[in-house]
């Protein structure tokens, strides 16, 4: 099969993935601070923590797909 199908699957589902967690976690944090305003500063140290992990793992797939590509 051609490598570069393999590079853009690997592209798309390691950047979709991460987006959807990061819109999850962005969400859910905002409600969480309407819900609880004084928490707030501990809610967003914690979204911020889980935003870089996700983030992480696109980086991830980014450093597969080039692992594919030229290998």
């Amino acid at each position: 099969m051609d490598k570069n199908l393999f590079v853009a699957a690997t592209i798309a589902i390691g950047a979709m993935f991460p987006a959807l967690a990061v819109g999850m976690i962005g969400s859910k944090a905002a409600e969480a601070i309407g819900r609880n305003p004084e928490a707030a500063s501990k809610i967003q140290t914690a979204m911020i923590l889980a935003i870089a992990f996700a983030e992480a793992i696109a980086i991830y797939a980014l450093v597969i797909a080039l692992i594919i590509k030229f290998v």
